[in-house]
């Protein structure tokens, strides 16, 4: 079924409000464009918390850590606790250390940058590489004589790294060779929106790896049903009463539809477009969508 496009008519746009307690809420894209707040997206959380809805902030962002991403949502005017923030950093943290749970013998390799180093020391996770200086040196001649794997390396975990280098693939390539080595991905988006354009996003960073190895990570971010799981389990929401929105149709809605949420609302300020939400081939289909997210303050 097509999905239906809430105009500002303020009885439709009250009855889709009604049908949900939690809201999830992308952020890039839907909240802001880099450091720059959307219209009115400030009175339109308002609004929701007004209602008594809950809101999360979930994003695939990795090079920010929870704390970090409460100090943009402050700066920029949003109010927010950190424990209402979910991002693909933390996610991979808590998935490494309460899931998997890994050895204290163990530690994770890191391409990456420091949101996700912070959130694995606070889970009590040892890592190296990501921001080490270290790392972001060139390969010299005799590296490739006097590397030898680490085997106390259990993951590997690949975010957005700003510094990546074919030392630290060379490195993690190396870490892989062992079958019971984890590949872990924060998530595999293949852009991000930034200040009106598209960059390579984290999939970017891992891909090379997959093409190294022919080993596929699993990703802890959107649309990756884990990263689903693992919200659920902090927040104990009711699934059916429950909207995703997102400007994304393959991670945001997708992530929406294949948790069997009650809904999802796709907004037209980020990546996908009116065209691609409206195609008879979409990868994923919202229940509705809006030009903006302040629309649905009619």
């Amino acid at each position: 079924m097509a999905p239906t496009k809430l105009t500002g008519k303020h009885a439709e746009i009250s009855a889709f409000i009604d049908r949900f307690d939690v809201f999830l809420f992308d952020c890039d894209g839907v909240l802001w464009h880099g450091n720059t707040l959307l219209h009115k997206t400030v009175e339109t959380l308002d609004m929701l918390r007004s209602k008594g809805k809950q809101i999360v902030f979930v994003t695939n962002n990795s090079t920010k850590s929870r704390r970090a991403y409460k100090k943009k949502l402050d700066g920029l005017g949003i109010p927010a606790e950190v424990d209402e923030i979910f991002c693909s950093a933390y996610s991979s943290a808590v998935y490494i250390k309460r899931v998997v749970k890994l050895p204290a013998d163990k530690k994770v390799y890191v391409i990456g940058e420091s949101g996700i180093e912070e959130e694995l020391r606070n889970e009590g996770v040892q890592y190296f590489g990501g921001t080490d200086p270290e790392e972001r040196i060139q390969m010299q001649e005799e590296d490739y004589t006097n590397f030898v794997p680490d085997p106390e390396v259990g993951v590997v975990l690949c975010g957005l790294d700003h510094y990546v280098s074919y030392r630290k693939y060379a490195k993690a390539f190396q870490y892989l060779q062992n079958p019971e080595t984890l590949f872990l991905a924060t998530n595999v988006d293949s852009t991000f929106p930034n200040k009106g354009k598209l960059f390579p996003g984290a999939g970017s960073i891992s891909a090379p790896l997959t093409y190294m190895t022919k080993r596929v990570p699993l990703s802890l971010g959107k649309p990756s049903q884990a990263m689903m799981d693992a919200i659920e389990g902090k927040f104990q929401f009711n699934r059916k009463r429950t909207c995703m929105v997102g400007d994304r149709l393959n991670t945001d809605i997708k992530f929406g539809v294949e948790g069997g949420l009650g809904g999802t609302l796709a907004v037209l300020t980020g990546v996908s477009t009116e065209e691609e939400i409206l195609s008879s081939d979409a990868i994923a289909v919202p229940d509705a969508y809006l030009d903006q997210l302040s629309d649905l303050l009619g």
